[in-house]
């Protein structure tokens, strides 16, 4: 039996059609993989299912009955819940506060509250969803949050979950914890439909898949019939490369010196703990570990936007200069040939109420061609964004469209073709990846290769071990504020850079295995 079919569903926005008249249907109690590239309808189309967009045509089908949902509370009313990938909770308030905000039970005229919080632990017990009910949302892990999200959608009787990217902000470990749930949820006859980039999850988790491409189904297959590259291929529309090719690093002096640098977290907490390294100009240096380790304050430290409370940062020029940029201004460090791109791109790296062009000029506005003798120039600013948008292949209307019109990968390439446009000689990355597809991913690998080969010294954060070893020349792992040990790429595996990331350096490793 189905748990659902969407028929014919089309949905268009002024010229654009989003959705062209698909169709696909969900086996009950099933994890149904729903992908396809940054702007490809798979957003729009949950959103029709969930009641926050009407479609101009086609039908929705709930266990085989026609629904027309005319708001969200219409279709959490029809037994289904949605997980999207920017969570909707509070964050001041308990999790038991979160789970039964506006379906709160009560006792004549008063809150249940010994109800509420027994209800929310008999659900995280049936499916394994541990949290706390009286910690508060803004103290806890991002991991911890998405399981509340799924709680109030299961407090309030969903049976067709929707996860919207649900991994795309988890650590490793998370992440197979979230596997696991979605285990206990398909066995407890939840329907999953499971919205993910990322093709090793979607192969491991899914039982079927679904591509949309262009607002258009391309195909639904077995997952056990596929292999990876045919999934991409189906997604891309051509084949694309799931590792990345390149050379041996051609190493040209040093670029970023580190000595025994020292920070604190937001808390006041030691986040860094006498950290000291070196990136070369032509090598990528890979930062593992798993997130809150100090990696977050080190590229903050870095890019002036965290002061350190001890050690040195120096920038060693192509010309041979050395300048010391330790607690410098962002602006200094620009302007000393440093390029960032941020961890969180809404945080740090957009104006999402700006337009495109807009955000691909800033932090250069004030430079030739876009400024001269103090008036801007208009006209360079749209030949950049018309130059930008192709050569990065940012997926918009207009060059005019505000940052927030655009899907979470779009606005990342917005991010990158600005930064790496800078002519860098040192550039900071984090998370370069971070809810992108497939194809963008490959480009963007293939954009931070090319500047690595120009010369720049490039450090990378990122909680994806694979894109670790795909780019990285070098490999250091952080732990507890402390670069515990650094490796050349070529004598790292998943299971030695895996215990490094749990704290257990190589020597102590060897002992494990007597």
């Amino acid at each position: 039996m189905f748990a659902l079919a969407m028929k014919g569903i089309t949905k268009r926005f002024k010229n654009v059609t989003a959705n062209d008249g698909i169709s696909f249907q969900v086996e009950r109690g099933s994890i149904h993989g729903l992908v396809g590239e940054n702007g490809a309808g798979k957003s729009t189309l949950m959103n029709i299912l969930y009641g926050l967009l009407e479609p101009d045509e086609g039908e929705i089908l709930i266990y085989e009955k026609s629904v027309k949902f005319r708001g969200p509370k219409d279709a959490i009313n029809a037994g289904i819940g949605m997980v999207h990938q920017h969570f909707m909770l509070v964050g001041p308030l308990t999790v038991t506060e979160n789970i039964i905000l506006g379906s709160e039970p009560v006792r004549g005229i008063f809150l249940d509250s010994v109800k509420a919080q027994e209800t929310v632990v008999g659900l995280e017990q049936k499916y394994g969803l541990a949290v706390t009910p009286t910690a508060k949302i803004e103290e806890m892990s991002v991991g911890l949050a998405q399981r509340v999200e799924i709680l109030k959608t299961l407090y309030r009787g969903a049976q067709i979950l929707i996860l919207d990217e649900p991994t795309a902000v988890l650590t490793p470990q998370e992440v197979r914890e979230l596997i696991k749930i979605m285990q206990n949820l398909k066995n407890d006859g939840v329907t999953i439909i499971f919205i993910s980039h990322k093709i090793k999850e979607i192969k491991e988790i899914t039982d079927e898949i679904t591509v949309i491409r262009a607002g258009k189904i391309v195909g639904t297959v077995k997952t056990k019939e596929v292999q990876e590259r045919d999934i991409a291929r189906m997604m891309v529309g051509r084949d694309v490369s799931l590792t990345v090719e390149k050379a041996p690093p051609k190493l040209q002096g040093q670029g970023l010196v580190v000595e025994d640098l020292q920070a604190k977290n937001d808390k006041g907490l030691q986040a860094l703990r006498n950290i000291s390294f070196e990136v070369n100009r032509g090598e990528i240096l890979g930062i593992a570990g798993v997130e809150g380790n100090g990696q977050s304050e080190l590229i903050e430290v870095l890019a002036g936007l965290r002061r350190a409370t001890g050690g040195k940062v120096s920038f060693h020029d192509s010309k041979g200069g050395v300048k010391e940029i330790t607690n410098a201004t962002p602006r200094h460090i620009y302007d000393n040939g440093f390029a960032h791109i941020p961890e969180d791109r809404h945080k740090r790296g957009l104006q999402l109420k700006f337009s495109i062009e807009d955000n691909l000029v800033t932090s250069l506005i004030q430079n030739l061609p876009f400024s001269k003798n103090g008036f801007i120039d208009t006209k360079a600013i749209t030949d950049n964004a018309l130059e930008k948008i192709k050569k990065f292949d940012i997926r918009c209307g207009s060059h005019k469209v505000k940052l927030q019109n655009l899907s979470g990968g779009n606005q990342q390439k917005v991010v990158v073709a600005r930064e790496f446009s800078k002519d860098p000689q040192v550039i900071l990355i984090s998370q370069p990846t971070r809810g992108v597809d497939i194809g963008a991913i490959e480009f963007i690998h293939n954009q931070i290769i090319a500047l690595r080969d120009k010369g720049v010294a490039i450090l990378l954060i990122s909680a994806e071990l694979s894109e670790i070893f795909n780019l990285s020349d070098r490999i250091a792992v952080m732990y507890e504020g402390r670069i515990i040990e650094t490796i050349p790429v070529n004598e790292a595996n998943e299971e030695k850079v895996g215990l490094l990331m749990a704290g257990i350096k190589s020597s102590q490793a060897e002992g494990l295995h007597v």
